[in-house]
């Protein structure tokens, strides 16, 4: 997968360049109404009989095109102009005044006084779970004078846009055949608008724009799908979209949800790589998120590559928004997109049968080695990448994490209520391994919340959940080291198989070495001078500090890379067994090898460790370093230099 064409630098003159931005809108209009319902309060009705809902909280947001208009104002567009159609009910005047709100001009929105609803979904939730919700707008009729008065309000505008979306939700209402004519028309006359279609069911209609689709809608209008499916092979998705843009002749967006997606103009085919997030994810409303990022972007003369990688940041943000159809602001694309961790690989990384290895051996060539210049410095992670001493520490978290959501109520809360906390506990660290435990304490601090058992004067924050599983973690360390200075167990059941060895095997290939973890740099320093390898890193031993406020392994990686200095990144090896220190030193164009062992075992392929180090770009996947030979070829080294 080539890298990104939007580096930080690029990002935020991007940002600065919106405001300029003159996008309009067309298309099917809604409002999202959201009930929260509180069960507690429900009464038998009086004349059915049947339990009420009662709502305790209502809020109304922009959907369908208002979303995308919600989306472009959130970015900082200032001119937005609306085109559609309202009728003359409650949710007309809502989404009237949304828009307004919202910054957009609204003269472009049409009243038709009969045979029309507003389009809106009213969403009851109840807990956590949205129920059935309830459709308004699906058995529209568009009435002459209201396409009239649309397409006039549209010529009007036209000359003063630089990008029109053309937005379609439904399959009946507005684009009905005579004003997709008209639309096409006029886009005909005003070609340096650029139009960018975004039409569930008529993707064709409108052959002039721009044309963005998810994988799925692509594969179907190239005739590769018939039967339903939920994934669209990433090799099927890329010659679907350079089929469209050869019958279009204009650029083609496509999205693959959590897998990114992809870019095809003149230039060429440009990946999107999807991006790593944490925690639950709500995809309503994304791909309105990515057409505001892709239009705000086209109308200040961004190419189709950087839009598309805009967007995904855009959406990658509002996805984290849980029941609500979000938005995203300037400030939270900066915060994911100037160093982002990006998703590598998905399909190689989900199956195993695609492995390709190093012949006779059991090193997995996950990507190609970067040319360059030959390698001088290696990075070790610490912890199941050399020593094991920390082996087990989820059989440590999760009484932790248990303890923490419960509070006082550990020993009294109700069995089925105990197990569900079990559950999602299990669930929760399952989900987070391989990041590091300050953000595992983030998720635990909003776990104990949302769960209500701690009272909120007792909540602790991350970093004091973090202190309270460091104490537990150590006393399993304690007791591991007591058995190695009482001679009943030695170094080699401590660390991975030939780790050291290969250590040994570096420095006489001429490498420095790097020590970086994320545990208390006191604490790596000591227990590697336990194991009798310290040495070997002569003083180049790194850790965390007392800040955690930040992700202790990047803050150590990035003390590590200045002193290397960054004209030597390309010169640099990382091995280790997290995504962050291989995406971190990838990010670098550095070379890097990750560690999928079996941390029990000490050796041998760990599956689950597989999957998270090819997703987080690693080149190289290794057992263990039984095969040092062959790694060092690999890796262009010599073990025995001739001086």
């Amino acid at each position: 997968m080539p890298p990104p064409l939007l580096n930080a630098d690029r990002l935020r003159r991007l940002l600065g360049d919106l405001r300029r931005a003159r996008v309009g809108v067309v298309g099917d209009f809604c409002v999202d109404s959201y009930y929260l319902i509180d069960a507690a309060a429900a009464e038998p009705s009086l004349e059915t009989g049947l339990s009420t809902r009662p709502v305790r909280e209502q809020r109304h947001t922009l959907g369908g095109a208002g979303n995308v208009v919600a989306n472009l104002q959130a970015l900082g567009v200032a001119d937005l102009r609306a085109f559609g159609v309202i009728g003359p009910d409650l949710r007309g005047a809502e989404l009237l005044r949304l828009l307004q709100a919202a910054g957009a001009a609204t003269s472009g929105i049409i009243t038709q006084p009969a045979a029309w609803q507003t389009h809106a979904y009213l969403k009851p939730i109840l807990g956590h779970e949205e129920l059935n919700r309830f459709d308004f707008g699906r058995f529209n009729v568009l009435a002459d004078p209201s396409r009239e008065g649309l397409l006039a309000a549209l010529a009007a505008a036209l000359p003063t846009l630089d990008v029109l979306v053309v937005n379609q939700q439904f399959d009946r209402g507005l684009h009905t055949a005579e004003f997709q004519a008209g639309l096409n028309a006029l886009l005909a006359r005003h070609p340096r608008v650029r139009a960018l279609v975004d039409c569930r069911q008529l993707a064709a209609a409108y052959p002039g724009g721009l044309h963005k689709l998810n994988d799925l809608e692509a594969a179907r209008l190239c005739g590769r799908t018939h039967a339903p499916r939920t994934h669209i092979p990433r090799a099927e998705t890329l010659a679907a979209a350079a089929e469209l843009f050869q019958r279009w002749s204009q650029p083609v967006f496509v999205s693959c949800g959590s897998q990114g997606g992809v870019a095809v103009d003149a230039t060429g085919v440009h990946e999107v790589p999807g991006l790593h997030l944490l925690g639950k994810i709500d995809p309503v409303g994304a791909g309105d998120s990515l057409v505001a990022g892709l239009a705000a972007c086209l109308a200040v003369g961004a190419t189709p590559a950087e839009a598309a990688n805009f967007g995904n940041l855009v959406a990658s943000v509002t996805v984290q928004k849980l029941q609500q159809t979000g938005t995203a602001t300037p400030a939270e694309i900066l915060a994911i997109g100037e160093h982002p961790d990006y998703v590598y690989q998905p399909e190689l990384a989900a199956d195993p049968r695609r492995a390709a290895y190093a012949p006779g051996t059991a090193i997995e060539l996950a990507l190609p080695l970067p040319a360059g210049r030959p390698l001088r410095h290696a990075i070790f992670d610490h912890d199941g990448t050399i020593s094991t001493l920390r082996q087990g520490w989820e059989q440590i978290m999760e009484p932790m994490m248990i303890q923490a959501i419960l509070g006082p109520a550990e020993s009294t809360a109700d069995p089925a209520a105990r197990e569900q906390i079990v559950r999602q506990t299990r669930e929760f660290i399952s989900q987070t391994t391989g990041i590091q435990t300050l953000q595992q304490m983030h998720g635990l601090a909003r776990m104990v919340r949302e769960a209500g058992w701690v009272p909120a004067d007792q909540i602790l924050d991350a970093a004091g959940y973090k202190r309270r599983y460091n104490e537990a973690l150590m006393n399993l360390v304690e007791q591991r080291l007591a058995r190695l200075h009482r001679g009943e167990l030695g170094v080699r059941d401590f660390t991975l198989q030939e780790a050291v060895p290969f250590l040994q095997q570096l420095r006489q290939a001429g490498l420095r070495l790097y020590l970086a973890s994320g545990t208390d740099e006191p604490d790596v320093i000591r227990e590697a001078e336990e194991l009798g390898y310290a040495s070997l890193f002569e003083g180049r031993i790194y850790g965390a500090n007392q800040d955690m406020a930040h992700d202790a392994k990047r803050l150590v990686l990035d003390r590590i890379l200045r002193e290397i200095g960054p004209g030597e990144a390309g010169q640099i090896v990382t091995f280790g067994d997290g995504p962050v220190e291989i995406r971190e030193t990838r990010k670098r164009g550095g070379v890097t090898v990750g560690l999928a062992s079996d941390e029990v075992r000490r050796c041998g392929l760990q599956l689950e460790k597989r999957t998270r180090l090819i997703r987080a770009g690693a080149h190289l996947v290794i057992p263990d370093f039984s095969e040092s030979a062959a790694l060092l070829g690999l890796l262009g080294l010599n073990p025995t230099p001739q001086a």
